[in-house]
């Protein structure tokens, strides 16, 4: 057994998880592989944001008149769990605070990583312990990546996300990794976002706050692999790829998002953050189903 890397299996489904940012590289349904292989256009499959989603300003986070440097989206995805428990169908890795992470990020706090498969998809449940004595400040965001198109010769226009609810509201943008303050009417029609490089011109569209508690990844007229991604606890939702042919796709669950461009405060006064109290816990979950019609 590998301590670099943990599969599980599950009927037709596989799922391959790494202890390097506790990341799902791999989930394979009878041999098609849905998660991008973090080619040259972006070297990551499906990294965890923590403990902060986005940037900071000037890369800065400030608690109690000291300046700790905090680059995007934390350090979680860059470090190395340690496996809790690993079996057939499913694994857990945890990553707790420590001298290094401290240095980087002053506060308490356990984040363990569950991965279940079952014959129909991949729950990924992340729960935040605040072991320390002072409340914990923190943001916890998905980012997985997935193939864009998911079937050869298709093209990329042909697919779309429907979303379970209409998704109206103004969405959010970021310039330099910082949320801007202007919005952008919704790019989403009804429940149906189209897809298309162009729609990643200004980065990422981030639906702030989501309606939806799912949305499903599939070409229009139905055929061919299809997935479909459910959250709770998430309160944002990012979709994210790059304008200039990559061939990938990220469905993002956020709770927080990136500072604003104007932000000049203490980072407990960040706004999008959860505030973990002394003792206590958070759990947020999300799902993946994959599937071909």
């Amino acid at each position: 057994m590998s301590d670099d890397i943990h599969s599980l299996c599950s009927g037709n489904l596989t799922a391959t998880i790494k202890a390097h940012g506790a990341e799902m590289c791999s989930l394979k349904h009878a041999g098609t592989d849905f998660v991008w292989q973090a080619g040259p256009a972006w070297a990551r499959h499906a990294p965890l944001l923590f403990p902060i989603v986005g940037r900071l300003v000037n890369d800065e986070m400030r608690h109690r008149g000291k300046t700790y440097r905090m680059t995007q989206h934390g350090f979680a995805r860059d470090s190395r769990f340690a496996w809790a428990q690993r079996g057939d169908s499913s694994c857990t890795l945890v990553l707790e605070d420590s001298e290094a992470t401290r240095a980087l990020y002053p506060f308490a706090f356990r984040l363990a990583v569950t991965y279940t498969l079952d014959a129909a998809g991949l729950d990924v449940t992340l729960k935040i312990v605040n072991p320390g004595e002072e409340t914990l400040p923190v943001s916890l965001g998905g980012h997985p990546g997935f193939n864009w198109p998911l079937q050869p010769g298709m093209s990329k226009e042909d697919y779309a996300l429907t979303f379970t609810n209409e998704e109206p509201s103004p969405v959010r943008r970021v310039e330099g990794g910082l949320l801007l303050a202007a919005t952008d009417p919704s790019p989403v029609r009804g429940a149906v976002l189209p897809l298309s490089e162009s729609l990643f011109t200004n980065d990422a569209v981030i639906i702030d706050p989501v309606n939806s508690h799912a949305v499903r990844y599939a070409a229009g007229q139905g055929a061919g692999p299809w997935l479909k991604m459910s959250w709770r606890g998430f309160r944002e939702l990012g979709v994210w790829s790059k304008p200039t042919g990559a061939p990938f796709l990220c469905i993002e669950p956020w709770r927080g998002y990136a500072s604003p461009k104007d932000f000049d405060g203490e980072f407990t006064d960040k706004p999008g953050l959860m505030h973990i109290a002394a003792g206590a816990d958070e759990v947020l979950s999300y799902r993946i189903e994959v599937g071909s019609s």
